[in-house]
């Protein structure tokens, strides 16, 4: 299968996602004070970047652990199957759990994610999202905290990637095909 040629255009910055990831630190640390270790989940492949600068802002002892969910494949929209290519290691019954997400696009991912976890019993169970697409949800789901709402574009950068590729860029760019 051949790919049309595309270009990338720079949407939010290296410097902005820095400050804005500080600031989602801040509000986390803050909600789960107190913990006596948070469970970070990090949602395989795209949230690798994320949740390695988040967790390092992170005033709390964390566990940090990896689910692989994949909806895409090698496409630029959602397929609405989910299937976990990775499972959690560690249990989270009883514990604090912050799910990192790349972007919550449609929302079946994410939703399918919460639904299994949250059979598992955690204490709590909150989302991160580096990025919401509010203009491309089919199901009724909400990032807890949210680092910047963009149009229905596709995007790649900052982990996030088309067909295995773009995820080293530092910024999120816009995707646009040239034929």
């Amino acid at each position: 299968m051949t790919q049309n040629p595309y270009v990338i255009d720079q949407m939010i910055s290296a410097k902005a996602i820095a400050a804005r990831v500080e600031a989602l630190a801040r509000e986390i640390t803050a909600h789960f004070r107190g913990t006596d270790k948070l469970v970070v989940v990090g949602l395989l492949r795209g949230s690798f970047v994320f949740i390695a600068d988040l967790v390092r802002e992170l005033d709390l002892p964390v566990e940090v652990d990896f689910l692989e969910a994949s909806s895409y494949g090698d496409a630029t929209h959602s397929s609405r199957e989910v299937r976990i290519l990775k499972d959690l290691r560690g249990e989270i019954a009883g514990r604090d759990v912050l799910v990192v997400e790349d972007i919550v696009d449609t929302g079946f991912t994410l939703s399918h994610v919460l639904h299994l976890l949250r059979a598992r019993g955690p204490k709590r169970l909150e989302v991160c999202a580096l990025l919401d697409k509010p203009s491309r949800r089919e199901v009724d789901i909400r990032a807890t905290w949210t680092g910047f709402e963009i149009p229905d574009e596709f995007v790649v950068g900052y982990g996030i990637d088309f067909a295995q590729r773009n995820r080293n860029l530092p910024y999120i760019g816009k995707v646009r095909f040239l034929a």
